[in-house]
Order: structure tokens, then sequence, then C-alpha cells
């Protein structure tokens, strides 16, 4: 059962179909937002209804690819069209390492070896497709939703990033570079919205996700560690209806990591205890 309610609330979430995305639609829509499920992958819609329509708050998928401006600003028409505005936007589609490097948990040197794949490895089409997805696209819907969310004075928009430490390591490029734009961007957005009722802050993970397309081998590995190295997408349920609802009317500016959140306690005590100031771990010491 939801904290919060949610009803009448129109969102936007981007790579809905599955992983986070799906997780984050289900827990809106159970808390009674309208979601329009925006993904590029039509095939995951007809599993992602089925999971939402016992919940008291619909969900319209869309299918689009947001590297596409237009498709962008359909996606914002659909909100519009369909429910009748918008209040909230998640920046979740992103292309990852299973894309970046598809076999890169299956070979053996990789693996064995620690030997990770170098940014000069990279194809042209791979780096385009990621930044322009994993940050491109999350600036072109802000920019199209902010507007909208400004005239009515209340807003959300969330991002998901990832750890400073996937960012900089080894091996973690394009998909490093493209979160850490997005994790300064949310700063920057943040501070030109000061006043005007839209929020904007990240939920981060706060370790890789069990998702599908992810090797096998990289979640068997997770689930025998002491540590979980993967977190599944169910943590970002409370989180995410927690910052789009009232209660944090305010609050902007933050990152929250998904992993250590814990549901079974007040919303507003873990946001208290876990969230941090965004981009903070993108500054250098002689920034304080």
């Amino acid at each position: 059962m939801p904290q919060y309610k949610l009803n009448d609330r129109i969102i936007i979430v981007t790579g809905a179909g599955r992983g986070l995305g799906r997780a984050m639609t289900e827990a809106l829509t159970e808390a009674g937002a309208n979601v329009i499920a925006a993904a590029h992958i039509s095939n995951d819609f007809a599993d992602l209804k089925e999971s939402c329509k016992e919940n008291p708050g619909e969900v319209y998928c869309h299918e689009a690819d947001i590297r596409n401006a237009d498709e962008c600003d359909k996606i914002i028409s659909v909100a519009k069209d369909v429910y009748g505005g918008l209040h909230g936007l998640v920046n979740n589609a992103g292309l990852t390492f299973t894309y970046i490097w598809p076999d890169m948990f299956r070979r053996k040197e990789w693996t064995e070896h620690q030997h990770f794949p170098a940014f000069y490895e990279a194809k042209d089409e791979i780096i385009e497709n990621v930044m322009t997805t994993n940050f491109i696209g999350a600036d072109r819907l802000a920019r199209r939703a902010a507007p909208i969310m400004i005239e009515q004075g209340w807003g959300r928009i969330i991002n998901v990033t990832t750890m400073y430490t996937t960012m900089t390591r080894r091996g973690a490029s394009p998909y490093g570079p493209s979160k850490a734009a997005l994790e300064c961007a949310t700063e920057i957005w943040h501070q030109d919205l000061e006043g005007t009722g839209v929020t904007v802050n990240i939920l981060n993970p706060g370790a890789g996700a069990a998702t599908p397309g992810m090797a096998e081998e990289m979640k068997q590995m997770s689930r025998e560690a002491d540590t979980p190295i993967l977190i599944e997408p169910e943590q970002y349920k409370a989180p995410i209806v927690w910052l789009m609802s009232d209660a944090t009317d305010g609050i902007s500016g933050m990152r929250y990591d998904a992993k250590p959140w814990d549901d079974s306690k007040p919303s507003p005590q873990e946001g208290e205890r876990i969230g941090a100031k965004a981009g903070v771990l993108l500054y250098s010491k002689s920034d304080y």
C-alpha cells in the first residue's frame, strides 16, 4: 500500500516497459497517478498493462524513441491530449553497459582478469546513441515539460543517474559521461526553476539494477555476494511515489539512492537519512 496518494497526477515515465521504469510505473499507478509509459520496445507493453490493470491509476503506453526530437514533442502532446496536462516527468530511459558491451560479463578476459574495454574501442554510433538517449533525450523532454509545470506552479522532474564510482570507473565510457552530464544538469535545472514550484531531483539505484538483458552471470554473481551488487527494481517504488507527492514540496536539487531505502519506514525519514546534494560528488575538494 503506497504511503501517498497521487490521484489525478499525470506523469511521463520513459523507458517504462521494463526494469526500473516498469517498477516505477507500477508504483505510480498504484498510488493513483495516470502514467504515460513511453518506451521504444512496444513488445513490453502487454506485460506492463497486465501488471497495472488492478491499480486505480491508468497506464497509457506510447512507443517512442527519445533520440528523435519530434518523438519527444509527441510524448508531451500525448500527455496533454490523453489526460489533459502534465505534472511529472521521470527521465529513466537509458542505454547501459548491456548495449555498449553486450558480452562484457561473459568474456573470460574481462571477468577473470578485470580487463575492461577502453573508451577508444567504442564505435561512433555507440557513443552518439548513448549520449543522445541518456542525456540529450532527457534534456529535450525536460525543456518541453518545464514550461507547462511552471505555468501551473507545480511539477516534478526526476532524473535517473548512477553512482559516482560507476560514472568514473575504468571501462565506463560512454555510459559514465552521459550520466555525469545528467547529474550536472539536475543541479542547473534546480537553480533555474527555483521559486516556480517545480522541483528537480535524482533517484539513483545506489548499485547496479537487475534488469532484462543483463547477463545471467552478473545477476547470479550479485545473488551470491555477501552484499548484493545489484538491486531489484522494486526498490524504486517507495521513493518515486514520495518524490512525486506533495510531501516533497520545496525539496529540490537532491539525489536519493534506492538501495538503502527501507520502505517499511516513513518516506520523509528515509529521504532525510539518505538524501545528498545533487552533483556534489562531481565537485573537487577545492570547490568547497
